[in-house]
């Protein structure tokens, strides 16, 4: 058997290799497609693997309270409603809630996190229209684990108007990293740079939070362009313990029931469900990609059976004195059938090599690198073989149904 299947891989790259043009093009569109599907999904599992790293960096001992139940995906239409349903909402997320939790036994520390919408102005009137503005308390440096360059954090002590900025917005909005006690306006209220955090080379994180840009100042500061009211959009909890994590959450869910009058209109994350937003997006977007790139792929089949087509009419002879030697239906239809593997396998490599090449080079571009895994190769090639089977077998049940003494009869 082995034997036979070696002659067939070597009769059929002597067939290939009379049309090689014909081959080739065929091939490309193979790997075209491959290359498109391997991209997407080494860079979404790269990002989705980028906040599973952060969360497990932490010690396994963090818990993320966002406002909103946890619901249940059952198809694409119920992950894709989420991602702008939400944003209309108030979040159900208090201050009495974090005050509540933070005086949990278990909990070691608790950060809120408030957006506030605006732009940054400097006080030579430059201004940064898309930096992320959030109020919270001084726990947030220790359960983040963000790192100050120069100056220090916000904490209890220091003025209701100051502030700490990232790395590359200190540059862009005051033309260097070292702006301590430099002055910026948020919607006319004036802040004093105290603080400027680290350069952070993963600008995508459980929190959401481009670091580099952002600007972080109390939550007193934030409560002040809001009427008094934090508006908090996720809690952050680290627990003394890690093992004592599961009964934390517990304790804080019913806390929250009780707070919330019986609705649990919220959901709390740990572990890899943390990074779950991100991974959902990632995910969609892949999807979304992949259906494209699978148009490649279509036409690098239909290729595929064209080719084995004109290849079945112009071996008719071929087939029929391998009948009259004994060749077998199965015989033929194998023959056939690996020649269409050869093709889409051989795209299929070649496509997965490439597209793990642009991956690379797209990582240059990205906050993130592709990610690296065993199901990658096996999701790319895998679909190759699948439409090396699927359009190549059809021609090559035709080769084998031919008439032995019809085929003889022809001549070309």
């Amino acid at each position: 058997m082995r034997l036979l299947i070696v002659n067939h891989i070597s009769v059929a790259r002597e067939s290939l290799k009379r049309n090689r043009m014909r081959t080739w093009l065929t091939t490309l569109g193979i790997t075209l497609g491959v290359t498109c599907m391997t991209v997407i999904l080494a860079l979404s599992y790269g990002a989705t693997k980028l906040v599973d790293d952060q969360v497990d960096a932490l010690g396994g001992n963090i818990a993320v309270i966002r406002p909103g139940a946890d619901k249940k995906i059952h198809d694409l239409r119920d992950a894709i409603i989420p991602l702008g349903g939400d944003s209309f909402s108030v979040s159900s997320l208090t201050e009495r809630d974090f005050t509540a939790i933070s005086e949990l036994d278990g909990v070691e520390q608790a950060a809120p996190l408030m957006s506030v919408d605006g732009s940054v102005r400097s006080s030579n009137n430059k201004q940064i229209i898309d930096a992320p503005i959030v109020a919270t308390t001084p726990a947030l440096q220790t359960i983040s684990d963000l790192k100050i360059k120069d100056g220090q954090f916000i904490d209890n002590v220091t003025n209701q108007n100051t502030a700490v900025i990232g790395h590359q917005l200190s540059i862009d909005l005051f033309g260097s990293d070292q702006s301590i006690g430099q002055l910026f306006k948020v919607r006319g209220q004036q802040f004093t740079v105290i603080g400027v955090l680290g350069p952070v080379n993963d600008s995508i994180n459980y929190n959401n939070l481009n670091i580099n840009n952002a600007v972080i100042v109390s939550l007193d500061s934030g409560k002040s362009f809001n009427q008094g009211i934090a508006q908090i959009r996720q809690i952050n909890v680290k627990a003394k313990d890690a093992s004592q994590l599961p009964a934390l959450t517990k304790q804080i869910d019913q806390l929250l029931i009780d707070n919330h009058s019986g609705e649990r209109d919220f959901s709390i994350l740990t572990d890899k469900a943390i990074s779950k937003p991100t991974s959902l997006l990632f995910k969609l977007v892949g999807i979304v990609a992949v259906i494209i790139s699978s148009v490649s792929l279509l036409i690098g089949g239909i290729g595929i059976m064209n080719i084995m087509l004109a290849n079945v009419a112009e071996r008719t002879r071929e087939i029929g004195i391998r009948k009259a030697v004994g060749a077998s239906n199965y015989h033929i239809t194998f023959q056939f059938l690996i020649e269409a593997l050869v093709m889409s396998v051989s795209g299929g490599i070649f496509g997965f090599l490439l597209g793990y090449a642009v991956a690379l080079l797209l990582g240059t571009f990205l906050p993130f690198n592709p990610g690296f895994t065993w199901w990658v190769p096996l999701a790319s090639i895998g679909t190759s073989v699948f439409v090396g089977v699927l359009f190549g077998l059809y021609p090559a049940l035709r080769a084998a149904r031919k008439d032995p003494i019809e085929a003889l009869r022809q001549y070309n």
